[in-house]
């Protein structure tokens, strides 16, 4: 499994001590109790006290993390799909955080300050929250996996919050949190900014170590082969929008991945004006046919 700090920004991975994870498909064959005992998010809290508190909560909490390892065992051992281990979980964690740092930077309010007049402290739990549980209905099944998250988050939010926030707040948080789950899905519609980060985040993680598993057991189709050529992705300032996502592929068939698949969690995020996409083809051994491509939104 690719390295995660190769989906990070230089910024973000200097603030995180990133795991070194084993092969998705070796953690999907651990018992529960060794799985578990390997997992720990770290996350830049950046002096959010809310969100220490939380990311601590998180590692203490088992039942959490036995989701995120039947999660994977379904999706490696049993459907040979992508990784679906804890490590995507603090990836798309971290990414989520990351963009949402940038766009505050650049004076976009998330919607926790402009509908609730909360913090961006509070986005920033909101998007934590939503990113560590997006993937817990795939412990159940794939098909729906995004209204099985639901179900289990709806309990899981409120708990993990109590003592960090009384009510309302605490109502208005887990909420949005499930906002965000839901929105995730290919038919998605977000309705704040937070849930339409957490759509781009999870797309985001996309460098080929996700990828391995389901193409060096063989299973060769556009998707193994363009995801295998994702080398890794950047964040940080645009020219002329706060975001500029730069995507470095080792083939062109990685087009695919940002054309096809991020481009259709991008439309519809709410997000288009603050975004834009630039891949590049970083190779001496492919003859260029497309040098650089710019994703239009």
């Amino acid at each position: 499994m690719a390295d995660p700090d190769e989906k990070l920004d230089d910024e973000t991975a200097q603030r995180i001590e990133q795991p070194v994870a084993e092969d998705a498909a070796h953690e999907a064959r651990l018992t529960p109790a060794e799985a578990v005992a390997r997992m720990r998010i770290n996350a830049p809290v950046r002096g959010n006290r809310k969100l220490r508190t939380l990311i601590e909560r998180v590692n203490g909490d088992e039942q959490l993390k036995a989701w995120w390892h039947v999660s994977n065992v379904n999706a490696v051992a049993r459907m040979a799909i992508n990784d679906h281990s804890w490590v995507h979980i603090q990836i798309v964690t971290n990414i989520a955080l990351k963009l949402l740092r940038q766009l505050t930077k650049h004076g976009v309010e998330p919607a926790m300050v402009r509908d609730y007049g909360m913090s961006t402290d509070d986005a920033e739990i909101v998007v934590t929250l939503a990113a560590l549980l997006h993937d817990t209905g795939m412990s159940i099944h794939r098909h729906g996996h995004e209204d099985f998250s639901l179900f289990l988050a709806e309990r899981k939010v409120p708990d993990l919050l109590d003592g960090i926030y009384d009510e309302p707040e605490r109502t208005v948080v887990t909420s949005e949190v499930l906002q965000a789950i839901i929105s995730h899905r290919a038919d998605g519609q977000p309705l704040t900014t937070e849930a339409g980060l957490l759509r781009i985040a999870d797309a985001l993680d996309m460098a080929k170590g996700r990828s391995r598993i389901p193409f060096e057991k063989g299973s060769v189709s556009m998707h193994s082969l363009s995801a295998a050529a994702i080398e890794d992705v950047t964040i940080s300032d645009g020219e002329e929008r706060p975001i500029l996502i730069e995507i470095r592929m080792n083939n062109s068939s990685g087009i695919f991945q940002v054309d096809g698949l991020l481009k259709a969690k991008l439309v519809g995020s709410g997000l288009e004006p603050y975004v834009e996409v630039v891949a590049h083809i970083d190779t001496e051994t492919e003859q260029r046919l497309v040098p650089m491509y710019r994703l239009e939104i």
